[in-house]
């Protein structure tokens, strides 16, 4: 199978990259290189070192796949040329800026919707032009549908509607139609906007995609990295480190685990490997043609406060001295609410969780202590600053 991977610079898309091609995949890989600038503009990097974009294009031709400079968003034509002379079967989209906080900075909300949006779409007019048989595959993100007091399905729900009196009957109607999203940030809108934009070109296009609501991965490496050179990049600041990754990297300098307010957020969670797993078998399971398939790609559920323990625990049993600290949140969310998700059709594919999450904790604290020093000279960034309402003040302890 051959698979064009947008955003393969990336912390998920080095790791495709290499799962890929290890598996007899023939991949092409672009990137723009933004992630390393934007993380550096915030300042801060990525505490796993990580090759050199001309280092990193030489072993990606050494474990058989090519990595080329190419800005999806803003690059039709040069997107639309590659998509034309490589010919994918499919289409993995990462080429997109994965962070709410950074969307809410003022003058950053605009630059965030719009690198989402054309980039698909130039992914999407690229294959209705060049490859109109290739499977598009779209990372969304588990956030589109904020939490809802209700169960969420796998991107469609049949909804029943009924109205007692209608004239001099009793009214009631049924429709498969999609689950609410209710975003929480800018970056989650983008999100939401490029389901829409999905689910009518499969409609009006006949395009098969896959849209992938994700939850949130974590871990720092997959087998594949079995040197250092080949490790993805882990962000642990704000703006662009999640929540297990900031903590273990917290606990390794022994700063504070921070949670933010009551730490009863619930979200969807995934180790990076699991994450290279599901995505290979919506790969070898495509969408048909004219299909809006939604996965739900999750391993489990679990609150904020359940994982700073978790890791808290893991890491004093390795000799860390972690603590929890409760610090006021910068966003504006439910810190308590009902959570439940529907995500069973990657299981009906044949996806087996590979590991726990505190199996999988552990494996990260050890190999990010030996990078202590690399996370040390950015503490800085560790406790968050930037609110939703736009103003930048440091959060504190409560």
């Amino acid at each position: 199978m051959r698979v064009l991977i947008a955003g393969a610079d990336g912390y998920l898309g080095w790791s495709l990259l290499l799962h890929l091609a290890a598996r007899g995949y023939r991949v092409m890989g672009i990137d723009n290189g933004s992630r390393r600038e934007r993380v550096r503009k915030v300042g801060s990097d990525s505490a796993t070192p990580i090759a050199s974009w001309e280092d990193r294009t030489k072993l990606a031709l050494a474990h058989g796949a090519d990595l080329l400079r190419a800005d999806v968003a803003t690059d039709p034509a040069l997107i639309a040329s590659d998509v034309d002379r490589f010919r994918p079967d499919a289409i993995v989209q990462f080429a997109e800026i994965p962070s709410a906080p950074y969307s809410m900075i003022p003058g950053r909300e605009w630059e965030v919707q719009q690198n989402n949006l054309a980039s698909t779409w130039s992914i999407m007019n690229a294959i209705r032009k060049h490859a109109p048989r290739c499977h598009l595959v779209k990372l969304g993100t588990m956030g589109e549908y904020g939490t809802p007091n209700l169960p969420i399905p796998e991107g469609y729900a049949e909804m029943l509607v009924v109205n007692r009196r209608v004239g001099s009957a009793d009214w009631s109607q049924t429709d498969t139609v999609p689950f609410p999203r209710q975003p929480g940030s800018f970056y989650h809108a983008s999100k939401v906007h490029g389901t829409i934009n999905l689910a009518l070109a499969a409609k009006t296009w006949g395009l098969a995609c896959t849209d992938i609501q994700q939850g949130v991965v974590f871990g720092c490496e997959t087998p594949e990295m079995n040197e250092p050179d080949l490790l993805t990049r882990l962000d642990f600041d704000e703006y662009f480190g999640t929540a297990i990754n900031r903590f273990c990297c917290q606990s390794v300098i022994g700063h504070p685990i921070t949670v933010y307010g009551k730490g009863g957020q619930t979200r969807g969670f995934l180790p990076l490997a699991d994450s290279m797993q599901c995505i290979q078998l919506i790969l070898e399971n495509p969408a048909g043609a004219g299909e809006h398939r939604v996965i739900n790609q999750i391993e489990a559920t679990y609150s904020v406060r359940e994982l700073a323990r978790i890791v808290r625990r893991e890491a004093r049993n390795l000799g860390m001295p972690a603590e929890v600290a409760h610090i006021d949140n910068p966003r504006q969310e439910a810190e308590e609410h009902f959570y439940q998700v529907e995500a069973e059709k990657l299981r009906a594919m044949g996806y087996i969780p590979s590991t726990t999450v505190a199996d999988e904790v552990r494996r990260m604290l050890i190999t990010l202590a030996k990078y202590r020093d690399r996370i040390e000279k950015f503490r800085h960034v560790l406790v968050p600053q930037q609110h939703w309402s736009g103003e930048k003040i440091p959060c504190a302890t409560t």
